[in-house]
C-alpha cells in the first residue's frame, strides 16, 4: 500500500502555516518582540525555511497584511459606468466589501497592532497603508470613469473617494478599534452603503445641461 503524500510538505500549506504563526506571534508580543525564532517555532518549521520564504521578519509581516488584503477581491479594473443607476451599484458594491473586510477581525488586529508599533516600527504602518491604498484606487479610478462618462461633475476623483469613503464609514472603525462595538453585520453593511451611496450622489449631482442661448427676437418664433 504506498504511502499517501504529505500534504504539510507543499509549498502553499507551508506557507500558510509560517504566516498564521507569524500574526499570532505578532499579536501576543508585539512586532519588535516577535523574534523569527517564536514565529519558526510556533510554525514548527525551521528558521531556515522561514527565511526561505520571506527573508526577514518585515517581509513577514507584508506578507500577512497582504494576504488578508487580497481576500477584499476588489475588481483591477471595472468597466466604466455608462448610467448613474450604475455608478450606484458598482459604488455600493465596493463599498460593501469594503466594509465586510476591513472591519473583519484579523485586520482590526493589523490595524492595532499598527497603532501600538507605530513609533518603533513606522514599517508596521507603512505596509498596512500600502493595503489600505488599494481600495482608494479602485475607489479613485471608477469616479475618473464616471466624471469622463458625464455622470458626475468637475472634481478631483481623489477628493471625492475619500468623501464618499468617509459616508460609508463614519465613526464606525474607531468604534471597532476600540472594542466598543463589534463588525457589522449584512443589515448594518446593507444601510450604510445604501445611506453612503444616496448622500455620495446628492452631493455630486449629474451636471447640468448647458443653457439654450436665447437670441433676441428669438422669444416669439414658434418652437418646432
Amino acid at each position: 500500500m504506498k504511502k499517501q503524500a504529505n500534504v504539510e510538505s507543499s509549498p502553499q500549506p507551508l506557507r500558510e502555516r509560517i504566516l498564521h504563526a507569524a500574526m499570532e506571534t505578532f499579536m501576543e508580543h508585539g512586532y519588535v518582540e516577535a523574534s523569527t525564532l517564536k514565529i519558526a517555532t510556533r510554525a514548527q518549521v525551521s528558521k531556515r525555511e522561514l527565511y526561505a520564504l520571506f527573508g526577514n521578519k518585515q517581509a513577514m509581516l507584508s506578507a500577512c497584511i497582504a494576504d488578508r488584503a487580497g481576500r477584499m477581491q476588489f475588481p483591477g479594473l471595472l468597466p466604466p459606468p455608462s448610467s448613474r443607476e450604475e455608478l450606484a451599484s458598482m459604488l455600493s458594491r465596493l463599498g460593501a466589501t469594503a466594509l465586510r473586510e476591513v472591519s473583519h477581525p484579523a485586520v482590526m488586529a493589523v490595524f492595532r497592532l499598527a497603532i501600538v508599533e507605530a513609533q518603533r516600527a513606522p514599517e508596521v504602518a507603512v505596509a498596512l497603508e500600502a493595503a489600505r491604498q488599494s481600495i482608494r484606487t479602485v475607489v479613485h479610478d471608477l469616479l475618473a470613469e464616471a466624471q469622463s462618462a458625464g455622470l458626475i461633475g468637475a472634481g478631483d476623483p481623489g477628493e471625492m473617494g475619500s468623501h464618499y469613503l468617509s459616508l460609508l464609514w463614519g465613526d464606525l472603525m474607531v468604534s471597532i478599534l476600540l472594542r466598543i462595538r463589534e463588525a457589522p453585520g449584512a443589515t448594518e453593511i446593507d444601510r450604510r452603503v445604501g445611506k453612503a451611496v444616496e448622500d455620495f450622489l446628492c452631493l455630486y449631482p449629474e451636471p447640468k445641461s448647458p443653457a439654450r442661448r436665447v437670441v433676441p427676437g428669438d422669444r416669439n418664433k414658434p418652437r418646432r
